[in-house]
């Protein structure tokens, strides 16, 4: 996620890989020698497990091994990332990204296992999400002007796919830009969520594009807004918060994949060359264009600079929310 993106992004891909990736794959042509695992900490079912699958799918035949995608669900992904920063630096094990695992936690958690900073490097871009406010399709509450008149006199809930998630942190920085009041609560990925709110067990879910267009396409819930710089061609009639006067309120959810830090640079860029390749095939690119993910094909080097320039804008913000996970 991120307020002010410091690249702009295109929603159409590049079918041609970079010269130099194609140059450097050439140099790690023994790797790999034996299967690869992506551990995803969500779990299945959900956005970042459906996109590892996906791209798993075509990135395998290309490397000559399987990739069995391990889901290691809980704790802010903090599970699945020390299982990732702890094996060895070969190649082999990957590791899902998002905002939470790369940027939020060093903020949220007085004390990690592991640094996100040091421990990994990337590999590459998956998509940027754009994320909705949405309610159920009976709903009251029209827009988001009458939820957030609403909450004056008793604040609804909201679920996530988790604590600490970018749909979490996201919904914390709205109620801080617009004086919403809202109570937080998780559940174990946007599929449940999802699930709750159509059951009338939640009043309201900030959901990503990837797992929420669906249900908004088909009329089982109503977007209030939407949290992305300008409006979705996917869905047009949904107004951001930015035209409704909350200027500072933008933020996205974001996927990648990274290794351990100590990666030999060849393999980095084998990887990064056949992710792309993947991605922008016609099976994923045409999903993701369908979903309104946005996309680019960034270099290992181009995907680290964007995290660091997410950190520049999260981590102040997250201290400035005061939202601590633990200590």
């Amino acid at each position: 996620m991120s307020q002010e993106p410091r690249m702009r992004f295109s929603r159409r891909t590049t079918l041609a890989l970079p010269a130099s990736l194609v140059a450097t794959a050439a140099g790690a042509q023994g790797f790999p020698d034996r299967p690869l695992r992506w551990i995803v900490g969500y779990p299945p079912g959900g956005a970042s497990d459906a996109f590892a699958r996906l791209i798993a799918g075509l990135m395998a035949p290309r490397l000559g091994q399987n990739v069995v995608v391990e889901n290691r669900p809980g704790g802010g992904a903090v599970l699945a990332s020390e299982t990732a920063a702890r094996s060895p630096a070969d190649g082999l094990t990957w590791l899902h990204v998002d905002n939470g695992i790369l940027v939020y936690n060093p903020a949220l958690y007085a004390r990690l296992p592991i640094n996100p900073d040091t421990d990994f490097t990337g590999v590459g871009f998956i998509g940027r999400f754009p994320l909705y406010l949405v309610v159920r399709a009976d709903s009251p509450w029209q827009d988001f002007a009458a939820y957030r008149a609403a909450a004056r006199s008793l604040a609804p809930n909201y679920g996530t796919p988790a604590v600490a998630s970018p749909h979490h942190l996201a919904m914390e920085m709205v109620k801080r830009r617009t004086g919403l009041d809202a109570q937080h609560v998780p559940f174990r990925g946007g599929p449940a969520a999802m699930q709750e709110l159509l059951a009338g067990n939640i009043e309201s879910v900030v959901i990503d594009t990837a797992t929420g267009l669906p249900f908004i396409a088909d009329g089982r819930v109503r977007a209030l807004c939407v949290l992305s710089e300008t409006r979705s061609e996917k869905a047009p009639a949904v107004p951001t918060l930015r035209e409704l006067g909350f200027a500072e309120a933008v933020a996205y959810g974001w996927q990648g994949m990274s290794v351990p830090a100590a990666t030999p640079a060849t393999i980095i860029n084998r990887l990064s060359a056949e992710m792309i390749a993947a991605i922008q095939s016609p099976e994923i690119s045409g999903r993701m264009s369908t979903l309104g993910i946005e996309y680019r094909p960034w270099s290992p080097a181009e995907f680290n600079a964007f995290v660091a320039a997410e950190n520049a804008v999260w981590r102040p913000l997250i201290r400035e929310l005061g939202i601590r996970i633990d200590g």
